[in-house]
């Protein structure tokens, strides 16, 4: 176990509170997002509290328990490992390599034998094993890469534009603190992680068979994010591209990626009514770095999409449901929704005439409700500057707010 673990205390804290309650913790992410090193401070926090407590913890990656790929492997591993008349915990990273595990683990529950925390990077864990047989006996964490203001702690850099440009290059995985963050040195770390994801978490458990298709829908994904996109109209594209793919297979594919927590999906709402639209989203990357690293960044082409995407990625971070807003035949960016409350953004480089202030300004004072309304630029503004009473923010702003 590692030593001198930097602490994210934002994850931390939405575990603590259920430390020692009957409910199975399960941590969910993007492999390499820091899920292990999350689980580590548990453990650490656990020694302070209770320092008798008997911890067992179980790398599903470590040679060492290659033997335990059952559930009834598992279950007679714990209970021999368990110790009377002090409190047990189990920690079991990657559990889903454990087939079957969610028997185990209910079984575990029942008998009140030990707390229960785990890691997991496929969202089939979720909407298969665990909410068939432990529903209502789990709590999701999800664990995101490093927000901005963690990569600047974790690097131990300041907040200035430089820095912001080596964020939106490299993105958040928490071991680029052992590579440094040089590009090529980087880039190359963030290649072979993107190929390991996407052989062991899609095409090995999704059973993919054609990689090179896959491959290529990552890629028209990067060049592609934050423009509305719907599987008919990427079939026809590979199609033109002499790579024909069903529309089913291209569905197929995109579900296998957001199982992995490569992609998230944005689906598009009407302003008025919440009126949810069946055909085109947006697709967003859970790591800015590894979208990069499969489409090399441009800063021209590609700023306005990775603006959008990390603006995205903040919003998800503090808790927001997020949509693409409609309203009348215009397009709202980011329309974001957390306990009954609204707030609507803009996203655009720099407003740098007048067709496009009309435009990005426009768009959110045809909303008439009085939620808060906001336009987020790289323009070096003053701080409390407003047009026709809606916020202008720099992306550094926004990055540092709790919103």
């Amino acid at each position: 176990m590692e030593t001198n673990l930097i602490k994210r205390p934002f994850y931390l804290d939405k575990i603590k509170p259920f430390i020692g309650k009957p409910l199975i913790k399960v941590v969910t992410g993007q492999r390499r997002v820091g899920k292990s090193y999350l689980l580590q401070q548990l453990m650490e926090e656990i020694r302070l509290l209770q320092p008798n407590a008997n911890i067992l913890y179980l790398n599903m990656e470590f040679n060492e328990f290659e033997p335990i790929r059952t559930y009834t492997s598992l279950y007679q591993y714990v209970v021999e490992k368990l110790v009377a008349e002090v409190p047990n915990y189990l920690f079991i990273d990657e559990v889903q390599e454990i087939e079957s595990f969610e028997r185990c683990l209910r079984s575990l529950l029942a008998e009140n034998k030990c707390d229960i925390y785990c890691t997991g990077n496929n969202a089939k864990m979720l909407s298969g094993e665990l909410a068939t047989f432990l529903s209502g006996r789990y709590v999701q964490i999800f664990v995101n890469s490093l927000s901005y203001s963690e990569f600047l702690i974790f690097h131990k850099l300041t907040d200035c534009n430089e820095n912001l440009n080596s964020y939106l290059t490299l993105g958040g995985m928490p071991y680029l603190i052992h590579t440094g963050l040089d590009q090529e040195v980087a880039m190359e770390y963030l290649r072979n992680v993107n190929s390991t994801i996407l052989l062991k978490d899609v095409v090995a458990r999704e059973n993919i068979r054609n990689v090179s298709f896959l491959e290529n829908l990552v890629a028209y994904l990067a060049d592609n994010t934050g423009n509305i996109l719907s599987a008919l109209n990427i079939s026809k594209y590979l199609k033109s591209q002499h790579l024909p793919v069903p529309t089913q297979t291209v569905l197929n594919y995109l579900r296998a990626l957001q199982n992995a927590y490569i992609i998230h999906r944005v689906q598009r709402a009407d302003v008025k009514g919440l009126k949810i639209f069946e055909i085109g989203d947006k697709y967003y990357f859970e790591d800015l770095g590894m979208r990069n690293a499969v489409r090399p960044f441009s800063f021209r082409s590609d700023i306005n999409k990775l603006m959008e995407n990390v603006v995205y990625l903040h919003l998800i971070r503090n808790g927001y449901k997020v949509f693409v807003g409609f309203l009348d035949g215009k397009e709202i960016d980011f329309m974001a929704e957390k306990k009954g409350e609204r707030l609507y953004i803009q996203v655009a480089y720099m407003l740098t005439d007048q067709a496009t202030i009309d435009r990005e300004f426009g768009n959110l004072l045809s909303i008439k409700d009085q939620y808060p309304k906001l336009v987020v630029t790289l323009d070096e503004i003053a701080a409390a500057s407003t047009y026709k009473g809606i916020r202008q923010v720099h992306l550094r702003e926004f990055l540092s707010e709790q919103v």
